[in-house]
């Protein structure tokens, strides 16, 4: 039986189809050394994570805190057990007994996971190593075609089409329980260059417009994953580092419009950069070095390094914003799991939802006359204002109002988003180099994407030729966003995870369909008014809770690794830790305390390069070098990065991410499915060996 299967299916090395229609093969998520239950990762199947059910405990089990597993129980002749897989529920009992009636010389040829030979159930090695203790992950079966099937925990999988109005219904779904990922980074880097609420209006309608394109174009050519591409706030803090320069703190006139175009040529430049990464190869080259160990501190920094900014304005007005992050904390975890129709809309719409409620009180407040003073006009400029009365409470009045904004009277009802609107780009070396290096972060944060992502909802992880290929068209994707002029660069959205675990939605018909709604949208003038008129307090608030989840989602990733290990552990803090302190050193470098400043004080970190402690004649460099070493995240990339791959440490103690192999992918037809190019595409670029299967 095995050498005629043998013969009619070649052996795909790493992952191979198992002999028997029959059998369950071995999941391939397994070599990743995702260990659920011993590394800390809790039974979340509400939420949509990858369930592992306990194995019976036959015995008191040592655990050994170490490695992060559970010690094998001695036998009775004094030689350990080998330790049995823990056995998923149900469905999956009937093939495992089937495995166990199978022939022992076909289970010791078969190779294991890790290359190395994988014994019988009947056999006990000798002394199992590290490398070899493996558990099943993700529930799988056997499909019509002969090849691992889809997770069963998904309700709709990569490549089905349900019909029109589910695909429809979930993929607005997707957009709007990400739409505070979406709109907040406009909300904030436009006030910050001088713009006004029209042109907020007109930036946020350019990102919707970006993100349906961009997303589109990455799930037909990209990694083919159902990701949404969008503003990431990666490239944020360079995005106000470039706004804070003090070549612009001087400008007379349209300050907003000028700062835009110098936004829109680095982020050009930076963005064929990352084309030429993905497209070259280098990038599969550059997948050596990345691992969850080095994804993990990078990203959670991305998300930690913006805590100036958060309460410090929601304290502005306090009651309204501390009331918002509160609907959002129930809504979220105490509400979580309350279905409505089948649908947790407590959990997936927690931030629509609670800027609903809290903008609808706002209103009410502000109508009935709560911020209201007597003698006191909120248009009258702060510097006027002769009352003391006045001036205590003009504050109150600016933040607390939700009628301060004209955003959507003044916004026109129709209005298509068009390339240069801000006029001709201008290019600048120095913030070129700056968002060159932000580029490689925001390459690294797709790459964790990309392998949670495919857990969830592909049959194989993608090769390195389609990541390759997926960060070109992400480098692609970000010269479209700057030569519309968004501010930011286009990336994949790493909240967009959470929210296919959320929703058990895996089909990227969905997110296509989603993007061609969030395209009509953009066209509607009045959607960008509306949503550019969000008072500042809320836009805080709504930071608070997204920049928190994407530290969670960052850390999430050593859930690969063994996260009980003792050299993970020390890596992990020591990059998150010098990614808040280094940083830290170069932003008060030299800054004189209580100093008047024309800059708000949430954006005086960002000026660094002014006052830098590097100093040399050559000022482009002092930029570069002041600039990338305020950046948490840079500091956090650099620390892990090179303590990952110079301590020594097993693959499995690492949680090396593990990619499909080329050759391997081509003959199995689930994978060619999954990640082939359409339209045959791919017949184009077959020479190109490196950005294709």
């Amino acid at each position: 039986m095995a050498s005629s299967d043998s013969t009619r299916r070649p052996r795909p090395g790493p992952w191979p189809p198992v002999p028997e229609p029959t059998a369950m093969p071995s999941s391939w998520a397994r070599k990743t050394g995702f260990k659920a239950r011993l590394s800390g990762e809790t039974n979340a199947s509400d939420s949509g994570q990858i369930v592992v059910v306990p194995k019976p405990k036959e015995a008191e089990q040592r655990v050994d805190l170490e490695s992060g597993r559970a010690r094998p129980p001695p036998a009775a002749n004094g030689e350990p057990q080998n330790e049995k897989m823990p056995v998923l529920a149900d469905r999956d009992q009937t093939v495992k007994k089937r495995k166990e009636t199978e022939g022992t010389s076909r289970s010791a040829a078969a190779p294991g996971t890790n290359g190395q030979a994988r014994s019988a159930p009947s056999q006990q090695p000798p002394n199992p190593s590290r490398a070899e203790e493996v558990v099943h992950v993700l529930p799988q079966s056997i499909d019509d075609e002969g090849s691992v099937g889809r997770q069963s925990h998904m309700k709709y999988e990569l490549r089905d089409t349900p019909g029109l109005v589910p695909i429809g219904l979930y993929g607005l779904q997707h957009y709007i329980s990400m739409l505070g990922s979406l709109i907040l980074i406009p909300l904030v880097i436009v006030p910050a260059m001088g713009g006004s609420h029209e042109d907020t209006s007109v930036v946020v309608a350019t990102v919707l417009f970006i993100s349906g394109v961009t997303t589109l174009l990455h799930t037909f050519f990209g990694s083919r994953l159902p990701l949404i591409q969008g503003p990431s706030f990666v490239y944020l803090a360079p995005a106000l580092v470039i706004i804070s320069s003090p070549q612009f703190q001087g400008l007379n006139g349209n300050n907003f419009r000028h700062i835009m175009r110098e936004l829109q040529g680095a982020i050009i430049i930076s963005s064929a950069f990352q084309a030429v990464l993905g497209y070259s190869g280098l990038m599969s080259l550059f997948l050596r070095l990345i691992n969850p160990v080095v994804v993990a501190p990078t990203i959670a920094a991305v998300g930690l390094s913006f805590y100036s900014y958060g309460f410090p304005q929601v304290a502005t007005c306090i009651e309204i914003g501390a009331v918002q992050i509160l609907l959002v904390i129930i809504f979220s975890l105490y509400l979580r799991k309350i279905s409505v129709f089948g649908h947790r809309i407590f959990l997936i719409y927690a931030v629509p939802l609670g800027l609903a409620i809290t903008w609808a009180a706002a209103f009410l407040l502000t109508e009935v006359g709560v911020y209201n003073y007597k003698g006191c006009d909120i248009n009258v400029p702060a510097s006027n204002i002769i009352s003391e009365t006045c001036r205590k409470h003009v504050s109150r009045m600016k933040h607390c109002r939700v009628d301060t904004s004209n955003a959507l009277k003044s916004s026109p009802w129709f209005r298509f988003p068009y390339p240069l609107q801000w006029g001709a780009p201008v290019f600048d070396w120095k913030m070129a180099l700056v968002m060159c290096v932000v580029s490689i972060i925001a390459s690294v944060d797709s790459v964790g994407s990309y392998h949670a992502s495919s857990l969830l909802v592909a049959s194989r992880p993608p090769t390195p030729g389609v990541l390759s290929r997926g960060i070109g068209l992400e480098g692609l994707s970000s010269v479209l966003a700057g030569l519309w002029g968004t501010g930011t660069g286009s990336t994949t959205l790493t909240e967009n995870v959470h929210t296919i675990a959320v929703t058990k939605m895996g089909s990227r018909r969905s997110v296509e369909l989603g993007a061609c709604i969030l395209i009509l949208l953009s066209l509607v003038g009045k959607v960008g008014g509306f949503i550019a008129s969000i008072p500042d307090v809320m836009v805080a608030a709504l930071l608070c809770f997204m920049w928190a989840m994407l530290a969670a989602l960052g850390l999430s990733n050593l859930r690969y690794s063994e996260a009980g290990s003792s050299r993970n552990i020390i890596i992990v803090g020591l990059s998150l830790f010098l990614s808040l302190s280094v940083p830290a050193y170069f932003q008060q470098y030299g800054v004189i305390p209580n100093a008047n400043s024309p800059v708000p004080s949430y954006l005086q970190p960002y000026i660094v390069a002014s006052h830098g402690p590097i100093y040399s004649k050559y000022g482009g460099l002092n930029y570069v070098l002041n600039t990338l070493l305020s950046f948490h995240m840079v500091i956090a990339f650099l620390v892990a990065v090179i303590l990952d791959n110079t301590v020594p440490g097993s693959r499995q103690e690492r949680g090396v991410y593990v990619w499909s192999e080329p050759e391997n992918a081509k003959r199995e037809p689930a994978v060619g499915k999954d990640y082939r190019l359409p339209f045959r595409i791919g017949r184009v670029f077959r020479w190109v060996k490196w950005v294709g299967l």
